[in-house]
């Protein structure tokens, strides 16, 4: 990101094949599904990245800047569109499955998706962030600290009531 900040703009492409697929993920998870809307998130995301190079100082991790921009992105996206993005499409969760394994197991592990995906969406949207950017995205909780503006300690505690939550409300739903 140095380097492109120092003008070198082609750059962008390399930091585009690195980081969009852990992007979209944040983005889709913490929209709740929604696959084209997740992909023109990234966009955006990595529009920022170009238009706000200069706000890049190098003096902390590159990812924890990526995800400043992209909490910005998905703010502004949920005030323009001024209603919850939660809901969760069957057919892009069809995608992840495994193609060889059998129907039933395959059409049993989409419902035990849908359920967590629904109930993920269920969460306050703070502890859905932590637990997106602890298990999907694999931040660690300083990570998450700094981008959070907040204490390693106090992540850690938001990452564990908000994967109690996320078991209650999952077996809420199943039941």
């Amino acid at each position: 990101m140095l380097r492109v900040k120092a003008g070198d703009v082609d750059r962008m492409g390399l930091l585009f094949e690195r980081y969009h697929r852990a992007l979209f993920g944040f983005i889709y998870h913490m929209l709740g599904g929604g696959r084209a809307a997740s992909e023109d998130l990234v966009q955006n995301v990595f529009y920022r990245m170009l238009k706000y190079r200069h706000t890049f100082t190098g003096e902390g991790e590159f990812r924890t800047w990526m995800y400043h921009l992209a909490r910005n992105v998905l703010a502004d996206y949920v005030k323009q569109n001024r209603r919850a993005a939660h809901h969760s499409d069957v057919a892009d969760l069809a995608e992840h499955l495994d193609s060889g394994s059998r129907a039933d197991a395959s059409l049993e592990q989409a419902q035990e998706t849908a359920l967590l995906h629904q109930a993920l969406a269920r969460l306050s949207p703070e502890n859905r962030e932590v637990l997106v950017l602890s298990r999907f995205q694999e931040l660690k909780y300083g990570e998450i600290a700094v981008l959070l503006n907040t204490t390693e300690g106090a992540v850690k505690v938001r990452a564990h009531r908000a994967l109690n939550e996320l078991k209650t409300t999952y077996l809420r739903i199943e039941n």
